[in-house]
Order: structure tokens, then C-alpha cells, then sequence
């Protein structure tokens, strides 16, 4: 083993990508990030990604890298861990190249023609209630998008991958793709972290796909392959060296947050808000809804989702936040920063003004009906207590989903960990430990994701016995924020009393929406 060893770690969000080196204590020896900025939006709802943009911007993020690091980083580095946003899909021909631009995530494009399905199927899916389950399935699969669409492409498509199977694919020349990171509309079996068997129903959901055109999967800490002399010259990486399956983004950082055990929870205050646990056990969060792989062999997250989360903090930024972008530019700053004041100004509980943040519609809770409230509006109200109510419906929507997670798993939550961009607020931390009625407490390296990606190599390549002597030994804890008990009490009365009131008052509304816009 180098003595001094580094990991490289490879964070490929949705906003930027990171090239990061860690050491066996999570110091950070090194660092480059660069912005994605070359989103497309052929169609009103669609976002796409050239597929090679994505692997030339991670070349280019390697190369800042290295003309950064020390000058002896290279030869300190014994391997590669890689971590991506989730449900990003890229079709490719025979020879591994791309047949069209990436659908990234948040896309909404839909398949339109439902699946024909033999009447023992329907009779099954109709006895188990999982019948709008199976249809929104299909029609949120790009791959059935992809047939109905577009199938002449789809024809030539050899091979189906998550982003992560694509950028393992040109690093290391190999179809394979970590069990981690299977979280996206595929033929995925969660609870035996394999690729669907034969007889599953996600078959039926997925007609068109064919299992030759997925990758192999090996679980977390696998070697996926070795750097091919082509990726070498194209990162600056050097050849030979392995890339070691890490996980998808969100569960590199539970991991990352030190969120092993179940008791503690992980917070991710990022463009889509997330509550994980990390279990041994198989538990579905909600009946019917898996939880996900987590970054350690054999394990599970249960993770319930706000999709658009601290997204609203950049929807308020653009409808709301005028004069905080002037400002900021003037200062030089971010208007983030300033939303730090602004949130102060308004009082706890935003005096009255409750939001329930279903901005996009759910499966289950929410269902496909829900959408978003503000209630409790007075002349009153001002910019301050709107942006306070968006983190503190955010927050009392993230409780709620904690305690499914307690009642489903048995266990009680009683610590927090907050990760994502969001945790660098002190007000949006401080109001959760208030909502929550727990210490919630952000880990000392904004960048968990990554960090818990290169936590899962340390232990493959044997920096560390087991994945909990690497949290020991490279996650260390920043502030800790500890609920104040007024404040605590406010907020309770205003969850228990209001918001866990709003969506079963207003769910036959957001139906009659529904069937209004639907009908048309």
C-alpha cells in the first residue's frame, strides 16, 4: 500500500461535477468543480444532456484537478470512486456510443400507450392495489418513451445505462454498474439488489426492454474495472488504476453524513429534499415503495423524497428574490447568503403562513394528485415570511416522513444529520433541530456525497476494516444545531394541528384539479 494514499472521488451532480482526493482521515488533499450549465429543453417539460458533454466536462474537471493538486497527487493514488445523480438515462449503440442526447431526471416527458397486460396480471395488480403503481411506472420509464417515440432509435439501442453505467463504461471499457446506484425506472429487484427475475411485474411495465441491455451489476465496493489507457489520456487518471463501485448520490451521502446506524437520520437539503435511514432490514418506507440501495453491501436507505425540495429556494430566488440578485452581485456574494437575513426578519412560524411543498405530484403520499399550498396568507404578510414558510413547510414535510419511517421500521429517530446545499443555512438548520424537536448537526465537509463515496473505496482497498471505522475515521461533525424549547412548542402546535391537517382537507381538491386538467 502507498504510504500517504489517496482516493480519487468523482461526484457527478446535477448542478456540477467534482474531482476530489481523500486521504484515509477524509482530509481533502485536493479539489476542482465545474458548473453544468448545457442542459437542453428541446420541448416545455423535457431536460436533456449531451451524453459526451457529460464525459468531456469530467475530463476537464480532472485536468483543473491536477494542475491544482500536488505535484506528487498521481502517484499517492491507489483508486477511484464514482457517485452520480440518479435516474439519469443514456441509450447506446453495439459499439457503446450515443444514440441521443442523456433524459436527465428531472424530465417530464411520459409514454402514452399502457402496457397490455394478460388478465391474470390485472387481476393480480388489482387484488394487491398496485395498479396505478404499475401505470405510473410505465409511463415514467424513458425506455418506454424511448420504443413509443422514438423506435427506430430505440431499435439500434444495444445498451441501457444510468449515467453512473456510462461513465463506468468509457473509464474502464466495461458494461458493469454498481447495485448502488439502481435507483431510476429499471427492472431493478431492491430487495435482493439484483436485476429483476423473469416473472416480476416491472417486466410488465417495461415491455420493450431487454435484459441484454443492461449492465452488469457488482455490489458496493466491487471493483467495476481499471482506468483504460483512452479514459487516462482524456482525465489525467492514471492507467491501470481500479474504480471501485461506490453508490448513487444521495446514499453516498448518508454515508458520507456518518448516518449508519438506524436511529440516526440523514437530511439531504438538496434540489430534491430526502429523509434516509440506513437499515440491515428490508423496509418499504411506504407500502409498495421500495427503500433504495444504500452505499454498503447488503444494506437498505428508506428514504422518502420532497422531489422539489430546496429547489423552491431557487423558485423563490427567481420570482421573489429581485433584489437580493442585485444586491449580492454589488456585494459579491451569493443571494443565498442573503436569504440568511431575510429569513431572520420573519418570526418562527412565519406568522400563520403555512406551505405544504407538493410543488410535483408523488405515487403514494403524496399521490399524483397533490399539489402545492400556502395557506394563512394576511395583509400582514411580506418576502420574509413567504421564503421562512418554504423552509419551514420543507422541514415539517421531511418530519412527517420521519415519523412513516419510525412507525414502518420500529425504530426512533434521535439524531440528525443535514447534508446538501441547504445545510449551509444556520436558519434552515436551526428550524429544523426546532420542528423536529432534535439536534440536527451538518457534517464538517460540505461535500458528503463524495466523501462517502470515497469512505466506501477506503474500506474496498483496505484503508479500513469495515464501514464503520471509516465513518470514525473521515466523517467528523460540524455545528450542531439544538432545538430551542419555545420555539420547539410553537412549532408542534402548528405540525400537529395545521399542516398534518392540510393534505387529507385538500386532497379532494387537488383531485377535482386533476380531473379538470386531465379531462381536456
Amino acid at each position: 500500500m502507498v504510504a500517504d494514499a489517496l482516493i480519487l472521488s468523482l461526484d457527478f451532480g446535477t448542478q456540477s461535477v467534482r474531482a476530489m482526493l481523500f486521504d484515509a482521515h477524509g482530509a481533502v488533499h485536493g479539489k476542482a468543480q465545474l458548473a453544468l450549465n448545457d442542459y437542453q429543453a428541446p420541448q416545455p417539460g423535457w431536460m436533456e444532456h449531451d451524453a459526451d458533454g457529460f464525459w468531456q466536462v469530467l475530463g476537464a474537471v480532472c485536468q483543473q484537478l491536477w494542475s491544482s493538486a500536488a505535484a506528487d497527487a498521481r502517484h499517492r493514488l491507489i483508486g477511484i470512486s464514482l457517485t452520480t445523480q440518479r435516474a439519469t438515462m443514456v441509450a447506446l449503440d453495439a459499439e457503446g456510443q450515443a444514440l441521443r442526447p442523456a433524459i436527465v431526471w428531472p424530465d417530464q416527458r411520459r409514454a402514452n400507450t399502457l402496457p397490455r397486460l394478460r388478465w391474470h396480471w390485472r387481476s393480480a395488480f388489482r387484488l394487491l392495489g398496485l395498479q396505478h403503481t404499475v401505470q405510473y411506472f410505465h409511463r415514467e420509464a424513458d425506455c418506454n418513451w424511448l420504443a413509443e417515440q422514438q423506435p427506430e432509435l430505440w431499435s439500434r439501442t444495444a445498451h441501457y445505462l444510468l449515467l453512473s453505467g456510462f461513465l463506468t463504461w468509457k473509464l474502464t471499457g466495461h458494461f458493469r454498474d454498481s447495485t448502488g446506484c439502481q435507483v431510476g425506472y429499471v427492472p431493478y429487484d431492491f430487495k435482493h439488489h439484483r436485476w429483476a427475475a423473469a416473472w416480476d411485474w416491472k417486466w410488465q411495465a417495461l415491455p420493450a426492454l431487454r435484459r441484454e441491455q443492461l449492465p452488469e451489476l457488482l455490489p458496493p465496493g466491487s471493483v467495476l474495472g481499471h482506468i483504460t489507457d483512452t479514459a487516462s489520456s482524456h482525465t489525467g487518471i492514471p492507467a491501470g488504476l481500479p474504480l471501485i463501485a461506490a453508490a448513487a448520490d444521495k446514499a453516498c451521502e448518508v454515508l458520507g453524513s456518518g448516518a449508519l446506524q438506524p436511529h440516526i437520520a440523514c437530511l439531504s437539503f438538496g434540489t430534491t429534499a430526502t429523509i434516509n435511514t440506513t437499515q440491515t432490514r428490508y423496509i418499504e418506507p411506504l407500502r409498495f415503495i421500495p427503500p433504495y440501495p444504500a452505499a454498503i453491501p447488503d444494506a437498505w436507505n428508506t428514504e422518502i423524497q420532497i422531489s422539489r425540495g430546496y429547489w423552491m429556494v431557487s423558485w423563490f430566488k427567481e420570482e421573489f428574490g429581485h433584489p437580493e440578485q442585485a444586491l449580492a452581485e454589488e456585494l459579491g456574494v451569493t443571494p443565498e447568503q442573503l436569504f440568511e437575513h431575510l429569513a431572520d426578519t420573519a418570526e418562527p412560524g412565519a406568522m400563520g403562513l403555512m406551505l405544504q411543498p407538493y410543488w410535483s405530484p408523488g405515487v403514494k403520499q403524496p399521490g399524483p394528485e397533490a399539489r402545492g399550498a400556502i395557506i394563512g396568507f394576511t395583509d400582514s404578510h411580506n418576502r420574509a415570511h413567504l421564503y421562512r414558510a418554504i423552509l419551514e413547510g420543507l422541514s415539517y414535510a421531511l418530519r412527517e416522513a420521519k415519523e412513516r419511517i419510525e412507525q414502518r421500521s420500529g425504530t426512533r429517530i434521535t439524531e440528525l444529520r443535514i447534508a446538501g446545499g441547504g445545510s449551509q443555512s444556520d436558519a434552515a438548520m436551526q428550524l429544523t433541530a426546532d420542528i423536529f424537536g432534535l439536534p440536527a448537526t451538518r457534517p464538517r465537509l460540505y461535500e458528503a456525497s463524495a466523501l462517502g463515496a470515497a469512505m466506501v473505496a477506503a474500506v474496498s482497498l483496505g484503508l479500513h476494516a469495515d464501514h464503520a471505522a471509516a465513518v470514525k475515521a473521515m466523517c467528523q461533525p460540524g455545528q450542531t444545531f439544538l432545538p430551542d424549547p419555545a420555539r420547539q412548542h410553537r412549532y408542534q402546535q402548528l405540525y400537529q394541528r395545521v399542516y398534518r391537517q392540510l393534505y387529507k382537507r385538500l386532497q379532494p381538491l387537488y383531485r377535482a384539479l386533476y380531473d379538470i386538467n386531465h379531462s381536456q
